[in-house]
């Protein structure tokens, strides 16, 4: 028997298939809305709100920077014992207060008051969009954090976490393309009343995946009894020390400015796909549906692959080559011209980042179950928390990137104009030059900085059951 296979044998719960099951529709809310963000509020407050470009990157910069601030923050608060945490859970609640609230927030904000809009004044509705946008992602983020916090503690082992790794890239991105392909088919450019009757319908699906993820959320005295033995143990540090703390460890500064590069790039990316779609193969956004579809075949059929390879060669390195493949992947949109080499290399695209979505899960959580050895503690929703805050900077300088090439190259706003050749290249250049620098320098960091590998990171798993956290 191996040493990872007598790991798996340990007192430790182990978590059943349809537990993974239920708990990867947690993921999908959070992937699928992370998608359909950076895809479609941008352009859609551009083009189709009609607000200046300078005044919208200044609202997505006070968004973000609220979200800076609000995420690890959140994660400090409530990642501690309640009154009430011994009888519902120290995680499943705040994922229940989160996620109803965020869905509606979410709505709110395409459902924009046609008196605002059509104001002389852009200011009324820049504030609109800034005070939904930070109720939407308070909630989002309260969700998402204690979600990924609850992935560290239900799933333990190197096992679990690559089973379930392997049905959250699949079964939430299943749902999440036929989910996606609403809007293409319904919204029409230049009428905001199409892009407002597909949200709603987004929204309703995804109310129903809240209620399918509510069972695997539910806490096992076991689980309790991990996460409240560290607070017995170990004094409350403050918000700031707790920080620091973290900060010290080299493994958890490295992931942080991984996650940060490779969110920039896939967020410049998606962000482009309106544009792209509309103005340089000058189509329907109906076509982006065959993009979406031969993208998720080339995933799903290429996960099994994957998932092998993450068990043969260690999630760590599978991690580190799809950063590398992710930098050549970009690159092709600087050249694409139809919608059939758009097809080509979307399936591409998805057989690549399947090795991403199958070790960025278990990368982390090896990075902060290295920190609870560190602090004694399970503080996993402040760590998420942190995660969060590197990812909202992704958003300034996607904002900003967007409205200094835009400036630049004097991209059209107006829906039905034909833009000019430099303003074609501007968005070839935010949608796959900066997306592969980004991704190239993520790959460097992870090659030199990156070390829970081997049996430094099965040595962790064995503290952390010796310390019965």
């Amino acid at each position: 028997m191996n040493e990872e296979s007598e790991m798996d044998l340990s007192e430790w719960e182990l978590a059943s298939t349809e537990k993974m099951i239920s708990y990867s529709f947690g993921f999908l809310l959070v992937y699928f809305m992370a998608s359909q963000f950076n895809t479609y509020v941008f352009y859609y407050y551009e083009v189709e709100i009609g607000i200046p470009v300078v005044m919208l990157g200044f609202a997505f910069i006070i968004f973000a920077v609220w979200n800076m601030i609000n995420d690890p923050l959140l994660g400090y608060l409530t990642d501690r014992p309640f009154k009430w945490s011994q009888r519902w859970g120290y995680r499943a609640p705040w994922m229940v207060i989160g996620a109803i609230p965020y869905l509606i927030c979410w709505w709110f904000l395409f459902a924009a008051p046609e008196a605002l809009i059509n104001l002389s004044d852009p200011w009324p509705i820049f504030w609109y969009f800034v005070i939904m946008a930070c109720l939407f992602d308070t909630f989002y983020s309260l969700f998402s954090i204690h979600l990924s916090a609850g992935y560290i503690i239900h799933f333990r082992t190197d096992a679990e976490r690559r089973r379930a790794s392997a049905i959250n890239a699949t079964i939430p991105l299943i749902l999440a393309l036929f989910i996606s392909f609403i809007v293409p088919i319904i919204y029409i450019y230049g009428m905001r009343d199409t892009m407002m009757l597909a949200q709603t319908m987004v929204v309703l699906l995804l109310a129903i995946c809240v209620l399918i993820l509510l069972p695997s959320i539910r806490e096992s005295d076991e689980v309790k009894e991990r996460f409240l033995r560290g607070y017995n143990n170990t004094e409350r540090d403050s918000f700031f020390k707790s920080m620091k703390s973290a900060f010290k460890r080299n493994n958890f500064r490295s992931t942080m400015l991984i996650v940060l590069l490779a969110t920039l790039g896939s967020t410049l990316y998606y962000a482009s796909g309106v544009y792209f779609m509309k103005d340089i193969l000058r189509l329907p956004l109906s076509y982006a549906i065959f993009t979406s579809l031969a993208g998720f075949i080339g995933l799903i059929i290429f996960i099994p692959f994957w998932s092998n390879v993450s068990k043969k060669y260690g999630h760590a390195t599978t991690f580190k080559l799809s950063l590398l493949l992710i930098t050549l992947l970009y690159l092709p949109f600087l050249w694409i011209t139809t919608i059939w080499e758009a097809i080509i290399f979307n399936f591409i695209g998805g057989f690549i980042v399947g090795a991403y979505y199958i070790s960025l899960g278990p990368v982390v959580a090896d990075v902060y179950d290295e920190c609870t050895i560190s602090t004694g503690k399970h503080q996993e929703a402040m760590y998420a928390g942190i995660q969060t805050f590197f990812i909202r900077i992704a958003i300034i300088v996607q904002a900003i990137i967007f409205v200094m090439v835009h400036l630049a190259t004097g991209y059209n706003p107006d829906p039905q104009v034909k833009q000019t050749n430099l303003a074609i290249w501007g968005i070839r250049i935010h949608m796959a030059l900066l997306p592969s620098l980004c991704s190239f320098m993520a790959f460097l960091i992870m090659l030199k900085f990156y070390d829970l590998i081997g049996e430094k990171q099965k040595a962790i798993k064995r503290q952390l059951m010796q310390m019965k956290l």
